[in-house]
């Protein structure tokens, strides 16, 4: 099977509406590398396409890489400003070596993938079941991705959280020993939905499992609340710690997406962050 039949089985299997249709010449689900007219070899899923996942996606002999974040550290993985990039020039060369196609999956699997009936967020639902979750979720639509979990601390649920996805530590703003039962996992928290999510702490969400979170908007929020006795609190473990179990939850469909007899696998891009303590 050619890799350019991968990917047209998989947009095939995938619902087509993320915020609207999803066209072809303005999705983000993008060839960023390489050959597609190529009989597929092996395909990694991962949510970065990193250089050690480039190395590794190698060695097991896999010629097609489907991630679901850019390639080249901007969106819509430009690369007009890179060609004199020392960055840009080595991962070029090592993708051109390893022979290796890189397809972006993003607005397909957010659009969802068929299970019981339904097309559901596979990215988030991958999360959910990574964290033993899927019980637990909630229905709200004002809380697309929220649970309501065995009464916790937030201490204590971001151990979970560590242990569970395999991070290297995270960050707790608020209050610590705030007592949580609602937990959100809100969208990107950079100044365009924050007063969404302050309504829904305001209205019973005790924690928030954050992506991104601005210091000057929400962050400030979930401090003042907490200093105020209102028991909340925010989680911070990172963009691609919330999204990468929705990659590794792909395999689950990826061999009937396909019918593709391929090895296929998932390589984690792994927790970014390095945390250095007093």
């Amino acid at each position: 099977m050619l890799i350019s039949e991968v990917i047209d089985r998989v947009k095939a299997y995938c619902g087509n509406d993320w915020d609207g249709p999803i066209y072809d010449d303005t999705t983000r689900d993008k060839v960023l590398w390489g050959a597609t007219d190529v009989e597929c070899t092996g395909i990694v899923t991962t949510c970065f396409a990193s250089a050690d996942v480039i190395r590794e996606a190698a060695a097991r002999g896999a010629n097609l890489i489907i991630c679901h974040e850019a390639l080249f550290w901007n969106h819509g993985d430009h690369t007009c400003w890179l060609e004199n990039n020392k960055t840009f020039q080595a991962k070029r060369a090592l993708l051109d070596e390893a022979g290796i196609a890189v397809w972006r999956l993003h607005d397909h699997i957010h659009s969802g993938a068929p299970e019981d009936g339904r097309f559901v967020d596979s990215i988030f639902m991958g999360l959910a079941d990574k964290l033993g979750w899927r019980g637990y979720v909630t229905g709200n639509p004002d809380r697309p991705m929220s649970f309501e979990i065995p009464e916790t601390s937030a201490l204590d649920l971001a151990r979970f959280l560590v242990g569970r996805l395999g991070l290297n530590g995270t960050r707790i703003v608020g209050d610590a020993n705030a007592r949580v039962r609602t937990v959100m996992v809100p969208t990107h928290l950079i100044g365009g939905s924050d007063n969404m999510v302050t309504a829904q702490m305001d209205a019973g969400v005790d924690c928030l499992v954050t992506m991104e979170a601005t210091d000057y908007t929400t962050s400030e929020y979930v401090r003042d609340s907490a200093q105020l006795g209102l028991g909340k609190a925010m989680i911070c473990i990172g963009h691609f710690n919330v999204e990468e179990p929705g990659m590794e939850y792909m395999l689950r469909w990826l061999p009937e997406a396909t019918g593709a007899n391929v090895p296929m696998s998932f390589v984690p891009s792994g927790d970014p962050w390095t945390y250095v303590l007093p």
